[in-house]
């Protein structure tokens, strides 16, 4: 399986198309260069479409058969467009760089390159999956939540496409979180002539974030961050409208509610009066976390690593994904099955290129041990 220049043409080309989360033309343009070669082995495609962002589709080779294992990629980004006119695809050394070349476009092309292998090996291992390939995961997969939650409650096992991590070492578990935005109305005046008619949106906005930071508890694994605040029109004004967006990971599925009750009750009053306060917003991904399910299908993983050569660790990490939909259900998930990489999110983000086919040969083979 050494198709690792043909891999790389293809990253090129993924990566040197702008695909933000919020830029549909570019995320369906990544999909049409990936729905090609997969119907040229047969694999019947099923699109969800979508408005605003850009579409889901599901891959199956006979979508009337059950199968027992799913693969889920995104194709968008974090980046805006534009983002790759200043920094396209490039290759230092054993590394390539550009937006999103391992977050997930090396992914995809992982993906599909462990299924040729399969498919070229008359491995009828392929016929045993169903893919997702979704273009909302970067913003919590708004549209594709649904779909993958649907399609998971028929599965044994969900292998998860997000990178490995620097080191090499796969994804056993990750925490969960979300995101609500607070606004605060409050009634505007003239700070210097009567700042007593006034009531500050900024001020009650302030009482709040403090009793939101105090539900950090590093020791269990909770984290509240108030990330973006907005508030005011001028100095001498007292500020009438206020707003706080705040990110919120958890560990534990029982910390959820936990949290989620918590903030609705700081919430729920003013501190000063005459204020207003909305709401809006929650926890959309429970943790990934390792339970027996989970272990024995990290362990089945780790086997097939030592048998092809491979030191395979596996870590717990902060970020969220999909993963979280399905393991939630019950189904059996490990993550971080794509290619080793790092700098995720920003200018500095690579692919280690000599990862690329050891890490297909890995999920083609895992893919045909769980078929067995």
């Amino acid at each position: 399986m050494n198709h690792k220049k043909e891999m790389l043409g293809l990253i090129e080309q993924l990566v040197n198309i702008d695909s933000g989360s919020n830029y549909k033309k570019g995320i369906d343009a990544v999909a049409e260069i990936l729905l090609k070669p997969f119907k040229e082995m047969g694999f019947k495609i099923t699109m969800q479409k979508n408005k605003q962002y850009g579409n889901n589709i599901v891959i199956q080779y006979d979508e009337h058969i059950s199968t027992d294992i799913l693969l889920v990629a995104h194709m968008d980004t974090v980046f805006p467009v534009g983002t790759v006119r200043d920094r396209p695809f490039e290759i230092k050394g054993n590394r390539a760089y550009g937006p999103g070349i391992i977050d997930m476009k090396s992914s995809l092309i992982t993906l599909l390159y462990a299924v040729k292998a399969l498919y070229h090996h008359n491995n009828d291992a392929y016929k045993n999956i169903t893919i997702i390939l979704n273009g909302d995961e970067e913003i919590g997969s708004p549209t594709s939540r649904k779909l993958i939650e649907e399609i998971s409650t028929t599965k044994k096992y969900a292998l998860i496409m997000e990178p490995a991590r620097k080191d090499g070492s796969i994804v056993s578990a990750r925490r969960g979180g979300g995101k609500y935005i607070l606004s605060v109305k409050g009634k505007a005046a003239h700070s210097g002539v009567s700042p007593e008619e006034g009531k500050s949106a900024i001020e009650e906005l302030a009482h709040k974030i403090i009793k939101l930071q105090q539900l950090n508890n590093a020791q269990k694994g909770i984290s509240i961050n108030v990330g973006v605040i907005e508030g005011g029109d001028a100095v001498n004004v007292v500020p009438s409208e206020a707003k706080g967006m705040v990110d919120v990971r958890i560990t534990s599925r029982d910390q959820a509610k936990y949290v989620r009750k918590r903030i609705e009750e700081i919430c729920s009053k003013p501190d000063i009066k005459g204020t207003h306060i909305t709401l809006k917003g929650g926890i959309n991904r429970l943790p990934l976390e390792l339970n027996q399910a989970n272990k024995k299908l990290l362990h089945v993983i780790q086997d097939v690593a030592d048998a092809i050569g491979i030191e395979l660790k596996a870590v717990h990490t902060g970020g969220g994904s999909d993963a979280s939909f399905p393991a939630n259900l019950g189904v059996a998930t490990v993550d971080g099955l794509g290619p080793v990489g790092g700098g995720l999110h920003n200018e500095d983000e690579y692919l280690e290129i000599d990862s690329l086919t050891e890490r297909c040969f890995l999920l083609a083979e895992t893919i045909s041990k769980l078929s067995e």
